[in-house]
């Protein structure tokens, strides 16, 4: 696939300057994605077409970085679903064998029949692309925190999912990692033993309140779906289209497959298929979605981000241990997006744990885009005074590499944060949570 260098070069400056905050009107979402449409994406987003310039605050004087501890996404993927790429095929070529497709409605069936015979047998699995991002990341962790990962047999420990596609992204960062420092001791480690935590299953009492946003998820996708225009595009016949096609579904599944040939190298852009008013209503389908689904939202209680305690009470008892023994160390854990998005927002970095009432105005407070593209990760990274005992320990956060703000502790310097204020913030909000 062509890579739009200019086109993402463009979407980065806004991405940069707008990463946290929770002000923003609704066309500057808007104006991102019309810059910037594969921004649209959500989760099929491809890492490096959000990558922001990395200008990260020093760390205050005196303070050394010596533990990192990390959570990551899986890279770009085939989709996923056993019938993903059929059931937008079926109704083109119901519609082909009945003459009923247009010259561009051909042309569409055309390009996603190739593209179909490369989904043999892969669907779910990492692609080239997905591969790539995993390597870009684990060379820039070197490079941003050499003190670390470039120390003299430094011990870093990685674990993954069970799944093909999150093993093969733990051995593409593993394999920089290893290039950088050929001393690093790094043992991996893949177990179902570890599930309980890297990729958590929902509680009874969080899919009570998950059930309870559909009447409203339904509601939202009805009022952003106007597939008519689409529809005129690829069928040259509407009545026959009316009574023979669920424009609708064709219409978000269709988009769907489009989206994510950002994941392929060689996938055809097809998003010319779409208005920019139908890519952004795309979006606001699945940025309402998931945060019904995995966000602090009200109408779910506020409660879906705590499907990843066992995650957070990990993370927690990892670092006290580490940063107690003092060696420079890493934990690195590999899973999937529906543990980084809601991670994020119970960790409430910047503003990923916002709480908004009204759907229909979910857009102009939080962009699901900014949290979980392919390839998304959590890194905090603690500091220590150079001269032991001579201060407390510093916990800094970053999301997709970017700096982020914390919902609690002193900073004396900017995004640098003691780390006992924010564990005792975090261990309360846990333990709230489980009282009630």
């Amino acid at each position: 696939m062509k890579r739009h260098f200019a086109l993402l070069l463009l979407g980065l400056t806004t991405l940069g300057l707008t990463a946290q905050t929770n002000t923003a009107d609704e066309s500057q979402a808007r104006k991102e994605i019309r810059e910037n449409p594969w921004l649209a994406g959500s989760n099929y987003l491809d890492y490096d077409r959000q990558l922001p310039d990395f200008k990260y605050t020093k760390a205050p004087k005196g303070y050394v970085p010596f533990y990192f501890s990390h959570y990551g996404r899986h890279g770009a993927r085939w989709l996923i679903g056993n019938d993903d790429y059929e059931r937008v095929l079926r109704p083109l070529r119901k519609a082909r064998s009945q003459g009923k497709l247009t010259r561009e409605g051909q042309e569409t069936l055309r390009k996603l029949e190739i593209f179909n015979k490369t989904t043999n047998k892969r669907l779910g699995d990492l692609t080239t692309v997905g591969e790539r991002q995993h390597h870009g990341i684990g060379r820039r962790i070197v490079e941003h925190f050499p003190e670390i990962f470039k120390k003299k047999g430094v011990a870093i420990d990685a674990r993954s999912t069970i799944v093909e596609r999150c093993i093969l992204s733990m051995m593409a960062e593993m394999e920089e990692l290893a290039a950088a420092n050929p001393t690093a001791s790094i043992h991996n480690d893949v177990s179902k033993s570890l599930q309980y935590y890297l990729n958590q299953p929902w509680s009874e009492a969080l899919g009570q309140s998950s059930r309870k946003g559909h009447q409203e998820r339904d509601a939202i996708t009805k009022r952003y779906t106007h597939p008519e225009r689409l529809m005129g595009v690829l069928f040259n016949d509407a009545k026959w289209a009316q009574d023979s096609i669920q424009a609708g579904s064709l219409m978000r599944q269709l988009f769907e497959v489009v989206i994510n040939m950002q994941s392929h190298e060689e996938g055809p852009d097809m998003l010319s298929l779409f208005t920019n008013d139908e890519i952004y209503d795309q979006w606001r389908i699945r940025n309402a979605g998931w945060y019904l689904d995995y966000g602090a939202a009200p109408l779910t209680d506020k409660i879906m981000p705590f499907s990843q305690e066992n995650l957070l009470r990990n993370i927690i008892e990892t670092a006290d241990t580490c940063v107690q023994l003092g060696k420079t160390q890493a934990t690195m854990r590999f899973g999937h997006e529906v543990c980084v998005l809601p991670l994020a927002c119970l960790l409430e970095l910047g503003n990923c744990g916002v709480s908004v009432e009204r759907l229909d105005e979910l857009d102009k407070y939080w962009q699901n885009y900014r949290i979980f593209p392919m390839g998304c990760n959590i890194q905090l990274i603690f500091y220590k005074p150079k001269k032991a005992g001579k201060g407390d320990i510093l916990v800094k956060a970053l999301l997709n590499e970017r700096e982020m703000t914390l919902p609690a502790g002193k900073t004396a310097t900017p995004y640098y944060y003691i780390w006992n204020d924010v564990r005792n913030y975090w261990q309360k909000k846990l333990n709230d949570y489980n009282k009630k």
